[in-house]
């Protein structure tokens, strides 16, 4: 039982981790390079949606 706490925990934590992140570094790019900023939102927005698709796949394989 408190396995499946624990990986739930470490999974959120890890997908917030990895959200924050890609945002910094989007953020980052953007400034350098304010002509792709259209490119790099696309890629962040899909980065983003595979780190919490990774999340809920804990949420089901936890349970």
């Amino acid at each position: 039982m408190a396995t499946k706490f624990a990986s739930i925990a470490l999974a959120a934590i890890g997908a917030a981790l990895g959200i924050g992140l890609i945002g910094f570094k989007a953020t980052e790019a953007t400034g350098r390079n304010p002509g792709a900023a259209g490119p790099i939102l696309t890629l962040s927005i899909i980065l983003a949606a595979l780190c919490e698709g990774i999340f809920i796949l804990t949420l089901f394989l936890a349970k």
